[in-house]
């Protein structure tokens, strides 16, 4: 079977050889194939799928690159908005958790999904949240969005338990809702740099 990886996506490899590219010396002590890597934003000639590895500190990350055909599982955002399961979780009772529950409650107009730390700590079942870690959200956005309804989303997550973070991915790339509800305009994160633009959803650039 050949996966289709995304940004923000979790995936395990065949064996820990298939992880190429890596420059630090923790990875070799601290990353194994039974961990996932998560799917970045970047290119090279070669066509491979940019990925970053998660150590033990705050501080260690590293960039790497896969091959598609050494993907053996995939876990994405979305598969981690489960209200039942995130209730029966191991972490229900920390802060991040129970703002996502809490998101879950209404029925948005758009798939959305769990990223940085706390998707990690519910895909994977290692703690690695702390008493002040962020709620890392993501709306998939193949369309403009109704900006009515995103500043509704907006107001929901500022009324959670914690600080939270969407991103909006589009067809062109992220952006930070908050800057777009804000300014009007966004630096729109892609594969090839961030560009500022007023209109993510296109080329348009400023």
């Amino acid at each position: 079977m050949k996966f289709t990886a995304r940004p923000h996506d979790l995936v395990w490899l065949r064996s820990a050889s298939a992880l190429m590219g890596i420059k630090e010396s923790w990875v070799d002590s601290q990353w194994h194939a039974g961990l996932p890597v998560v799917v970045r934003r970047d290119v090279n000639e070669s066509g491979d799928i940019p990925v970053g590895v998660r150590g033990t500190q705050r501080d260690q990350r590293a960039a790497g690159w896969i091959k598609a055909e050494d993907i053996c599982r995939i876990v994405t955002p979305e598969a981690l908005v489960d209200r039942e399961r995130l209730q029966h979780s191991l972490f229900v009772s920390q802060r991040p958790v129970q703002a996502a529950i809490a998101l879950t409650a209404c029925p948005w107009p758009w798939h959305w999904g769990i990223t940085g730390s706390t998707g990690y700590q519910l895909a994977t079942g290692i703690p690695v949240l702390h008493d002040d870690s962020d709620l890392d959200l993501m709306i998939r956005a193949p369309q403009p969005v109704n900006n009515l309804k995103l500043q509704q989303w907006q107001s929901a997550v500022n009324a959670l338990p914690c600080r939270t973070d969407t991103q909006v991915e589009t067809p062109s790339g992220a952006f930070a809702l908050n800057e777009w509800l804000r300014d009007g305009r966004v630096l729109l994160k892609t594969a090839t740099g961030p560009r500022l633009t007023p209109s993510p959803w296109n080329n348009e650039s400023l």
